[in-house]
């Protein structure tokens, strides 16, 4: 696993992040670092997967960067479910199919490419995993991209929610955030990486709070939505059609 410096440089200027092959290729690395409990809240992911996954169905990972997910619920799935993985970057798209065949995934699988701000082509799904995507989707077109998602998962099945979120009292929110910082110090970044992967994704990830999630689930054609994982500004939720 190469290791993420891809702020590790005094930048000029600090452009938007972007999906490119420099952040394709340290992905995994920055997700460990930077995601408090990541592997924890794969294998929640896996375990909630394994339990609404139905044979004959299709599980979509929304975001599916490098394919990690599909690589860890792998064996606790049902053989003849199809997973399918949609992605806006070549280049994460290119280091999934990489993972998968040097892995041996012998199930049908096939990855698509597709700009997640637009409806998205869910059929047949029994479970649609959205890890750290939803958040990267505009505001103005989250209730269409939700309500295609909706409309794409079969009766009881399930839309697994993992985002960055807002507290709607600002003083907490201003703690949960230097706690997220002071863990990513301890994850070994420093300061300026901090700061700079921060004016990164200013204008990219724009957060909304967990009653603002789950608003919109309900109101897009989900029946049930509950927290299944909180840790100060990262929130897990599961919604059921």
């Amino acid at each position: 696993m190469d290791k993420d410096e891809v702020f590790k440089d005094k930048k000029g200027l600090v452009s938007d992040f972007n999906f490119k092959k420099e952040v394709a290729e340290v992905f995994d690395d920055m997700l460990n670092r930077s995601v408090p409990f990541y592997q924890e809240t794969q294998r929640m992911i896996k375990e909630i997967s394994a339990d609404f996954a139905v044979p004959g169905t299709n599980i979509y990972d929304l975001g599916c960067s490098t394919g990690t997910t599909f690589l860890s619920i792998d064996k606790s799935i049902p053989q003849d479910v199809t997973f399918i993985g949609i992605d806006y970057s070549k280049d994460m798209l290119n280091k999934a199919k990489e993972k998968l065949k040097k892995r041996g995934i012998s199930r049908k699988y096939r990855f698509i490419r597709a700009d997640m701000n637009t409806e998205l082509p869910i059929t047949n799904a029994s479970v649609v995993i959205m890890n750290l995507t939803l958040q990267f989707v505009r505001p103005l077109y989250r209730k269409r991209v939700v309500e295609s998602i909706a409309k794409g998962i079969n009766e009881e099945g399930c839309l697994i929610l993992v985002e960055k979120v807002l507290s709607i009292n600002s003083k907490l929110n201003r703690m949960f955030i230097k706690y997220y910082y002071d863990f990513k110090k301890r994850q070994g970044y420093n300061e300026m990486e901090i700061s700079q992967k921060r004016e990164a994704l200013e204008n990219v990830l724009i957060p909304y709070r967990p009653e603002e999630d789950r608003e919109l689930l309900l109101d897009s054609g989900f029946k049930e939505c509950d927290t299944f994982f909180k840790w100060y500004n990262f929130c897990g939720m599961l919604a059921i059609k």
